[in-house]
């Protein structure tokens, strides 16, 4: 009875790890998109456990109105939908700066530092290759920073390619 036992828990655990997904250990890539104008963000993933990872990025927006830069952190909890399929969720938060463009006859000092929160939801594809594509959509929540970000809400919607190895 014992020897049963046992054939059938190392049964059961080989089903439980063949089924199993596994996300890389690193990824590296771009995350491209914005809620208004143009940005990159450099993107790094790395695996926390089987089915946790964070994220960092590090990007630039450019529009007509403001350059800026912000660092991201973010921490995900993956799901398998299917195959390749995953989707994910996480929140995490980061800091950034922006300058506005300089409009003549105007005292607008809203430039400067910020602080945000950020949520994360969003679908990937996991390749035969080393390749991992992305869509996700990110709010980010002005916590505080230059006038008129505080309690401001953005939803950055964005399509990410990273090299996983």
């Amino acid at each position: 009875m014992k020897i049963t036992t046992f054939f059938a828990g190392l049964f059961m655990f080989a089903i439980f790890f063949t089924q199993a997904q596994s996300i890389s250990e690193h990824t590296l890539g771009l995350r491209l998109g914005d809620s208004d104008g143009f940005g990159a963000e450099i993107s790094y993933q790395k695996s926390i456990g089987r089915f946790n990872r964070a994220e960092f990025n590090l990007g630039w927006r450019d529009s007509r109105e403001f350059d800026a830069f912000k660092l991201t952190g973010v921490y995900h909890w993956v799901h398998n939908l299917d195959g390749g399929f995953n989707w994910y969720y996480g929140f995490g938060g980061g800091i950034g700066s922006v300058d506005f463009e300089a409009v003549p006859n105007d005292d607008n000092d809203d430039d400067g530092l910020f602080v945000f929160a950020a949520g994360n939801i969003g679908i990937e594809y996991d390749f035969d290759i080393p390749l991992l594509i992305s869509l996700d959509f990110r709010p980010e929540l002005g916590i505080l920073g230059y006038d008129g970000f505080d309690d401001n809400l953005d939803f950055d919607i964005a399509l990410g390619l990273r090299y996983q190895f």
